[in-house]
């Protein structure tokens, strides 16, 4: 954890920076604001800022965000009056805390900071071989791409590579190659020169410099432009980098992790990924399995989810039901850990008696989810997947007619979950069941199975 203090906190900075450093935090300081944007930009790193109250806090957000540089803040002050605290919340801080400071107080501001990068849980044996592979490989500088579906915890498995190698102790850098516009990217990368390109007030140091003797994660590697990958495969084998407007490479020493919840072989097939990239990321591939596929961890999951939880909404933890650990067994999970994360969340705001129990459980409208309920979704996956397996002879309207209206027929007419199960919008769904009462055939009413629907 890396802090930095802006300002004097209204005489208590030694305090403070002890209580930091007590915690295994990695303190700097600066005075004004526009010292700490420098320190940011300049590729110090940071990842909680203490900003002195008495300083303009907005004014250091705003300043940030411009530079896109995202780090929590944390405002700070003695006597502060409770309108002027309420103003840096509103401002963008994360949170306040009173001088002189309270160790307590610290330690849980940064354990919040901390838990932001997640725990690995793993206890079901599919994930627990994944691990197996990533502790034996974590050790050495070898890139390592790291693939799975969406939300199935690429970035959990990204940060316990970096904690157990040898560069544990350096920074850990992490950029979404899918969220920064394309334009931006390559000078979030690798940096720019001031007057590079409108808007280039001074030097950036970028996302490769700044990892200099740790690890960077290049998050959703699949959505950058082919145009930059050639530029970041140059970098990756050379081990340096030219600043955008700049006149002489920068020597960097960084291990590379990328993550994609895509086939990159066939990206490559398409031309939207280049196999010379793939090749030198892919010398480890860690795949990590869907939640669904992992029983063990999604009982073990929603326990922590509901220690989380309860702890941050300051209720008792209650234990989960076998009613509920059922229901939780039963469901699909299409969002896999990130989408369990809410529903455990929602649960511990839910749930009354001694116990969660399965009506605590919902969906984010509010409707309840069962295990019978995933049962339905269940059964109408297993009747699609039969009517795929006898195609041959058929046109493709011929098995497409079929496989709609066969899977729409198991789930009882319920358009929503047919949509999600075909892969298919519920706007086009309902276009093709126009088509098809137009052509005479009986569509099922929502909750009504179809009358004599066939499967050849």
């Amino acid at each position: 954890m890396r802090i930095l203090i802006v300002g004097s906190l209204g005489g208590q900075l030694h305090t403070a920076t002890k209580i930091a450093l007590d915690r295994g935090a990695k303190v700097s300081h600066v005075d004004t604001i526009e010292q700490a944007t420098a320190h940011l930009r300049a590729g110090r790193g940071a990842d909680l800022l203490m900003v002195d109250l008495h300083l303009d806090v907005q004014s250091l957000i705003e300043a940030n965000e411009a530079e896109r540089i995202s780090v929590p803040v944390v405002a700070c002050g003695v006597n502060v009056r409770p309108e002027a605290a309420a103003a840096a919340i509103r401002a963008g801080a994360k949170e306040f805390i009173p001088m002189p400071p309270d160790a307590d107080l610290i330690a849980a501001v940064l354990a919040a900071i901390a838990d932001d990068e997640r725990p690995m849980i793993a206890r079901d044996p599919s994930m627990q071989a994944v691990i197996h592979l990533a502790d034996r490989i974590a050790g050495s500088d070898a890139s390592v791409l790291i693939t799975g579906e969406s939300g199935s915890g690429k970035e959990v498995m990204a940060r316990y590579v970096h904690t157990k190698s040898k560069r544990a102790q350096a920074p850990f850098i992490s950029v979404n190659c899918a969220a920064i516009p394309e334009n931006l990217l390559e000078s979030e990368l690798f940096g720019h020169e001031k007057g590079a390109f409108t808007g280039a007030i001074a030097r950036r140091v970028g996302k490769f410099e700044e990892a200099d003797g740790g690890t960077l994660l290049l998050d959703e590697i699949s959505e950058m432009d082919v145009r930059l990958q050639a530029k970041l495969l140059r970098a990756i084998q050379e081990r340096e980098i030219d600043r955008v407007g700049g006149t002489k490479p920068v020597k960097v020493n960084i291990r590379i992790l990328a993550t994609s919840n895509r086939d990159l072989r066939k990206a490559v097939a398409d031309g939207s990924f280049r196999e010379d990239l793939l090749f030198r990321l892919n010398v480890v591939n860690l795949a990590l399995p869907p939640l669904r596929e992992r029983p063990a961890d999604i009982v073990a999951l929603s326990e922590h989810f509901v220690k989380k939880y309860s702890a941050a909404n300051a209720v008792d933890v209650r234990p989960i039901s076998e009613a509920a650990r059922t229901s939780l067994l039963a469901r699909e999970w299409a969002g896999n850990v990130r989408e369990l994360e809410n529903a455990m969340h929602r649960a511990v705001l839910l749930a009354t008696g001694r116990e969660i129990t399965p009506d605590a459980i919902r969906m984010p409208d509010g409707s309840a989810f069962t295990g019978s309920g995933s049962n339905v979704v269940r059964q109408a996956a297993d009747a699609a997947q039969s009517v795929q397996a006898d195609m041959i002879g058929r046109t493709v309207a011929e098995v497409e007619q079929d496989l709609i209206l066969n899977t729409l027929d198991h789930c009882f007419g319920n358009r929503t979950h047919a949509a999600n199960i075909l892969g298919i919008s519920i706007r086009t769904l309902r276009n093709k069941l126009k088509l098809y009462s137009d052509q005479g055939l009986d569509i099922p009413a929502p909750n009504q199975p179809a009358q004599g629907v066939s499967v050849a």
